[in-house]
C-alpha cells in the first residue's frame, strides 16, 4: 500500500490484488429477462443464483463504477452470523436465523475456495466484546441462553479475550473473515462463464417501471422484464425507499502488516475479528496479510450528509476528526500498537434502516421490482444470502421465505429532511448514540 493511498478513498482490500480490468460500459440497447443494478455482494450473488437456478435466463448486471466499489469492497471484513434488528427471544426463530446465516458463511467459503483463493477466507471465530462488568454479566447469561437453544457459542472471560478494556466476550467459532473485494472479482468470472452480461462504469440514471422496465445509462439502455435493486444505501437515489433507508458514511482504517511479535503483544492472536457492545459499535479484523482493520467506536467515525448524499469530502475537518477518533479507539483496544500511523483509510456507505432490520422482497407497479437492503452493517453474509432469496422469489418460490422476518418487510419510516438531518445531528451529539426505533 503506497503512502499516498492514505489520502485516497481506497480500501485496504485492494492491497496485493492483481490489477483489475473492468468490463466495458454499456453502449446501445440491450434486452434482458432480469436487469440487476449494483455490482456488490447482493447484485453478484443474485446474478449467480439466477444463472444457477434458471439456466438460459438473460441476466444483465450494471455497475456504476467497478465490481465491489461500494460498501461490499469497503467493509470490515468479518463474516458474521445473525441479522440485525431481529429479536432473539424465540428459540425456533433463533435456530432458524442461525442456520440461515450459516448457509451464507458456507457459501462464501465455497466461492472463495473455488473462485477467489486470494480472498483469504478463514473461519477462526469472531468476538462480541463486553465493555463493562454489568454488560459482561448480561452477555454471559445470553451465551448460556443461546447454548440452551443449541447455538455453538462460547463465553470467554476477560483474560482470554485478548483486547484491552474488555470484560469478557461471546465467541462465535463459526464466524470468520474474507476480503470481499477479492471474492467479488473472482466470483465475477463465474458469472461471465454462466452467460451473465456485466457492464461496469455504467451508472443507471433512471428506471422507468412497467411490464417492461427501461433502465437508462449515459450511453445506452436496458429493457428488462424485471429489475433487481441491489444498490443498498444508493437505492434512494433511484427513487425507492427514500423514507426508509439512512445512507450513513463509515470511516475505516488499516495498519501496515504487523509482525507476529507485534500481534502477540496485542494479545489478539486466536480469532479473526471482534465488535463491541456500544451503540456506536467498534469493530476490527485481522486480515490474511496480518493487518488490523478497524472501524467505528464513536460518533466521529460516522457521518450523515444532508439529503443522504453519497459523496463525502474526506479532506473536511469532520472527516479528519473521524480518523483521529479511530486512532483513539485503536489505542483503547490495542495499546501495544500506539502510536500507529494508518497505511490506509477510507470511507464506505452503510444502508441503515430505522430499526436496523433488513427487507428482501418484490413490489413495483407491475410486481417486477425486486429489492434487498437495510442490512445495517451486517451485509457481508446477508448480501450473499439475499441473492439466493431473490432468485427464489423471481422463480415464484415465496413459500420458503414467508416465515423469515425480512420477507416483504415494510421498513419503518424515517422523517424527511430537514428533520432527518437535524434529528441525526441533535440526537447523536446529545446522547453519543445512533438514532433508531427500538
Amino acid at each position: 500500500m503506497r503512502v499516498r493511498d492514505v489520502d485516497e478513498n481506497r480500501s485496504v482490500w485492494t492491497a496485493g490484488l492483481s490489477p483489475y480490468a473492468p468490463s466495458a460500459a454499456l453502449a446501445g440497447t440491450v434486452t434482458a429477462d432480469v436487469a440487476i443494478v449494483g455490482g456488490g455482494l447482493t447484485g453478484v450473488s443474485t446474478a449467480w443464483h439466477l444463472a444457477e437456478r434458471l439456466p438460459g435466463l438473460r441476466v444483465v448486471l450494471l455497475e456504476a463504477r467497478a465490481i465491489g466499489n461500494g460498501a461490499s469492497g469497503r467493509n470490515g471484513g468479518q463474516v458474521l452470523n445473525w441479522i440485525n434488528g431481529v429479536p432473539s427471544s424465540e428459540p425456533e426463530l433463533v435456530r432458524k436465523i442461525f442456520a440461515f446465516t450459516q448457509d451464507g458463511v458456507a457459501l462464501i467459503e465455497r466461492i472463495a475456495r473455488a473462485h477467489a483463493p486470494d480472498a483469504g477466507f478463514a473461519r477462526n471465530g469472531c468476538l462480541e466484546v463486553s465493555t463493562s462488568a454489568a454488560r459482561a454479566d448480561a452477555l454471559h447469561a445470553e451465551v448460556e441462553r443461546l447454548q440452551g437453544f443449541g447455538i455453538p457459542v462460547r463465553w470467554l472471560p476477560a483474560q482470554e479475550v485478548g483486547l484491552a478494556s474488555a470484560h469478557g466476550a461471546l465467541l462465535d467459532p463459526t464466524a470468520g473473515r474474507v476480503n470481499t473485494l477479492a471474492l467479488l472479482r473472482g466470483w465475477k468470472q463465474s458469472l461471465l462463464e454462466r452467460g451473465v452480461a456485466i457492464f461496469e462504469s455504467t451508472p443507471v440514471l433512471r428506471v422507468e417501471q412497467g411490464r417492461e422496465i427501461r433502465l437508462t445509462a449515459p450511453a445506452g439502455e436496458v429493457r428488462a422484464r424485471a429489475v433487481v435493486l441491489a444498490t443498498n444505501a444508493y437505492t434512494p437515489a433511484l427513487g425507492w425507499f427514500r423514507d426508509a433507508v439512512l445512507p450513513l458514511h463509515s470511516h475505516v482504517l488499516a495498519t501496515e502488516p504487523l509482525a507476529d511479535a507485534k500481534w502477540r503483544a496485542t494479545g489478539f492472536t486466536a480469532h479473526d475479528g471482534f465488535s463491541d457492545d456500544l451503540d456506536r459499535i467498534a469493530y476490527g479484523c485481522r486480515t490474511a496479510d496480518d493487518r488490523l482493520v478497524l472501524g467505528g467506536g464513536s460518533n466521529a467515525a460516522y457521518a450523515y450528509r444532508y439529503g443522504g448524499a453519497a459523496a463525502i469530502d474526506r479532506a473536511s475537518p469532520a472527516a479528519a476528526r473521524g480518523f483521529v477518533a479511530l486512532g483513539a479507539t485503536l489505542e483503547r483496544y490495542f495499546p501495544a500498537l500506539a502510536p500507529c500511523a494508518p497505511a490506509a483509510r477510507w470511507t464506505g456507505l452503510l444502508d441503515l434502516s430505522f430499526d436496523r432490520a433488513p427487507s428482501i422482497g418484490v413490489g413495483g407497479e407491475a410486481g417486477n421490482v425486486y429489492h434487498a437492503l437495510g442490512y445495517s452493517g451486517h451485509g457481508v453474509v446477508l448480501g450473499v444470502l439475499a441473492g439466493r432469496v431473490l432468485a427464489d422469489l423471481h422463480a415464484g418460490d415465496h413459500d420458503a421465505w414467508r416465515d423469515y422476518p425480512f420477507y416483504q418487510r415494510r421498513l419503518p419510516r424515517i422523517p424527511p429532511e430537514p428533520l432527518r438531518w437535524l434529528g441525526y445531528q441533535v440526537y447523536t451529539r446529545l446522547t453519543g448514540r445512533s438514532p433508531r426505533r427500538r
